[in-house]
This record gives structure tokens, C-alpha cells and sequence, in this order.
């Protein structure tokens, strides 16, 4: 599935030798032939006007729909020109699906040509793309939660930059929140794949860290109808605390299912959750569970000195213009991030290059490593050449989930 913005295209007048003025750009200083040759390619017959290309590969179908619809929803608010180029979005549906996210990032890369790619909006579909991204040489932003998107920034990763908190950052909230509530032994329940795995070793580590037992450790597939034999063994194993690792509306089973057999401890979830779709689901079953999350699920309820909070309700003000009220959530958050990452990189890289050529992509791919002291919704990013996130602990808060309602837990 895919969808484009809509940019006009306009006959161009044909002539016998079109070629001969681009031989001469080579005679006159860089920046001007750069110029030069964005209005030559306009008067080239089947050339169209130097433009901007991002593509987005989201999970827009299957289990990950909730992560991947906000972030297109979101889409539409980018601005349509950057730096006085028009813009150009392709958005991709990978179904939730690695083996399709992957042929989507091809596509996007071989045949669209793009200058950048945002998605996908799951760990696993990242990590599936990573080796398609480092050959087509094209900076990508991922939307998915997992540190090893992006590290280390090998030659692999080199292109790749992610917006939302890793892993790391989220399993060290909740092992912290964990041990100053009195919890000495915890079980642990995620997804049978790349985040359920990469969550447990970051709970695992962080817990040791707090003297935090772990006595039980369970898996599940986003599809799996149930989980009552994973829940059993685990009250069997009687923790204080369950953390489940999990994203989307497949997430609310664990929970559910616990409540159902009376387990009474405390649960938390990662902050792949953070969606009203997610509320909905899990209902009256997660009254009283925690999470760490974006600071955007509580943008109003953030002290006014919180380094997100005031692009936050600029961010939720917009979408909730188009979506109604209480329709944010943090995917779409993350997604916003992105544009505004590449809003901020675009001018820079247009300074070098023009868009569609490998020297725009580099451009582009350095001037998003070099990010320093930028404001976005979710706090500061301050990237450098080891770190493709540039967030720091300031950009994660502990949320309870109460009557249906995303309540921040201050310190």
C-alpha cells in the first residue's frame, strides 16, 4: 500500500541537444553550479523539478497497526517545501511484516529514489532493513524503541538515527521506580522476537544493578490468542512485580490475563504502549500499572520548566486540530520528531547538494549527526558520531495508567 502527496508535473518543451550546458558547470564555483544545474534539470525533456523525497515505511495493517497509523496521521501535517524545495512523502504499509518492510525500503531506495527514509514503526521490521539501508546508502529515521537500531554506530548503522527512547533508557525508569517501591523479585513476559528480546536483556541488566530478582521469564506472539499458560508459571513463581515487554494493542493481553487470575503485585509495561488504542483495549484491567514513556502522553501535566513540554502541546495542538481530542499518542510523537529532525537537516544538506544525488544523501546523513542543542517534543538531541538518538534521561517520565488516563508520576 502506498500513498503520495500530491506535486504537479508539467510538460517540458523537447530540444535537439540538451546536454551541453551541464560540461560547463564544472568551469564556475560550487554553490552557483548547484543552482545552475536544479534549473537546467527543469529544462531537461523527461526531467522533473529538483524535489525532496522522504519515503516512510509504517506498519499501517497487522498487529503493529496502532504504532504505524498515528505516525501516518502525523505525516500530514510535514510541511510541503523545505528551504525553498518542495517535498515529496511516500508512505509505505509493511503490514507489521519484516519480510515486506524490507521490499518497501528497496522499492523506496532503487525505484523512488528517495533522499531519506522514516520507519518502520517496529523493532523487528528495523533491524530487517538495516543491511538494505547501509548498501543504498540513504539516512534513515527509525521509529522503533530498540538500542541496536543504532548501536554501535558501526559501518552498518552509520545511516541509521532513531527517535524514540531506547530500550536501555525505558528498563532503567522502571528497575529504578521497581526498587524504591520495595520490589525484590520481578518476572518478566514480551514478545517472541527482536523487541521482546532486546527489552528483557536491558530488564535483566538493570535489575541485577538494583538487586532485583528475576524468577520467571515468558514469551508470547503478537498473534497468540492467549497467554494463560505464560501467566500461570509466573504467579507460580509468586514476583512481587511483573514487566512486560511488549507493543501495540497485543500488549494488553499479559495484563489482562493477570488480572483475570487475581494476581495482585505490580505491572509494568515498556513504552511501546503509549496509545489511547492501547487504553482502550486493556480497559479496567491496567487501572494501577505503570509505564516509563514519553513526556508527550503528559505534556500538560509536566512541570513548565520540562525541556518538551512546550513542543509537546505544540505538537498535540496540531494533531488534535485534524484528530480530535485525546487522539495523540507517543508513535505519533516520534514520527513528528523525525520530520522535524529532517526539517532541520534538509537546509544544511541543500547547501551542498541537490536532492536525488548520493552527495545530498551523505549531506544530509552528516547534517543529521551533527545535531546538537535541538529542541523536539520528546526533550534535547544531542547527537555525535557514536549516538544517533541524542536524548537523554530527560525524555522519559513515569506514567501510571489511572481510570483510563495517562497520570505522570513526578519524583
Amino acid at each position: 500500500m502506498r500513498s503520495r502527496s500530491f506535486i504537479p508535473r508539467f510538460g517540458r518543451p523537447r530540444t535537439r541537444s540538451p546536454f551541453w550546458p551541464l560540461a560547463a558547470l564544472k568551469l564556475i564555483p560550487r554553490r552557483l553550479a548547484l543552482w545552475l544545474a536544479i534549473a537546467f534539470s527543469a529544462a531537461l525533456p523527461g526531467v522533473t523539478q529538483a524535489q525532496v523525497k522522504i519515503g516512510l515505511v509504517l506498519s499501517l495493517t497487522g498487529p503493529a497497526a496502532s504504532l504505524g497509523i498515528p505516525a501516518r496521521d502525523t505525516v500530514a501535517l510535514f510541511p510541503k517545501e523545505l528551504a525553498g524545495q518542495k517535498v515529496e512523502y511516500l508512505v509505505f504499509d509493511d503490514a507489521s511484516d519484516t519480510t515486506q518492510a524490507v521490499q518497501n525500503t528497496k522499492k523506496l531506495i532503487s525505484e523512488e529514489h528517495v533522499d531519506a527514509i522514516i520507519g518502520s514503526s517496529t523493532t523487528p521490521n528495523t533491524l530487517a532493513m538495516i543491511d538494505v539501508i547501509a548498501e543504498g546508502q540513504t539516512p534513515t529515521i527509525s521509529l522503533a524503541s530498540s538500542a541496536k537500531i543504532i548501536e554501535p554506530v558501526d559501518v552498518k548503522r552509520h545511516w541509521m538515527f532513531k527517535t524514540p527512547q531506547t530500550d536501555a533508557m525505558m528498563a532503567s525508569a522502571i528497575a529504578e521506580h521497581a526498587s524504591e517501591h520495595g520490589v525484590k523479585t520481578i518476572a518478566y513476559i514480551g514478545q517472541a522476537d527482536a523487541l521482546g528480546e532486546s527489552f528483557y536483556a536491558e530488564v535483566a541488566k538493570f535489575a541485577q544493578l538494583r538487586k532485583i530478582n528475576i524468577v520467571a521469564n515468558e514469551r508470547f506472539n503478537r498473534t497468540d490468542p492467549g497467554v494463560t499458560g505464560q501467566i500461570l508459571k509466573i504467579m507460580a513463581a509468586n514476583p512481587d512485580a511483573v514487566v512486560v515487554g511488549a507493543a501495540g494493542t497485543p500488549a494488553a493481553l499479559p495484563p489482562k490475563t493477570l488480572r483475570s487470575r487475581g494476581y495482585k503485585g505490580v505491572i509494568y509495561h515498556n513504552h511501546g504502549v503509549g496509545s489511547n488504542d492501547f487504553l482502550r483495549v486493556c480497559g479496567a484491567d491496567c487501572n494501577g500499572t505503570f509505564l516509563p514513556a514519553s513526556p508527550v502522553l503528559v505534556a500538560a501535566q509536566l512541570p513548565v520548566d520540562h525541556p518538551a513540554r512546550r513542543l509537546a502541546l505544540d505538537y498535540i495542538a496540531r494533531f488534535e486540530a485534524q484528530h480530535g481530542a485525546g487522539s495523540v499518542s507517543a508513535f505519533g510523537s516520534y514520527a513528528w520528531d523525525a520530520g522535524l529532525l529532517l526539517g532541520d537537516a534538509v537546509p544544511v544538506a541543500l547547501k551542498t547538494a541537490a536532492p536525488g544525488t548520493p552527495e545530498f544523501r551523505q549531506a544530509l546523513r552528516d547534517a543529521l549527526e551533527s545535531t546538537r542543542g535541538f529542541a523536539d517534543s520528546n526533550g534535547i538531541v544531542n547527537m555525535s558520531t557514536t549516538d544517533h538518538l541524542g536524548l537523554d534521561q530527560r525524555a522519559r517520565v513515569m506514567v501510571e495508567i489511572l481510570d483510563g488516563k495517562w497520570v505522570y508520576q513526578a519524583r
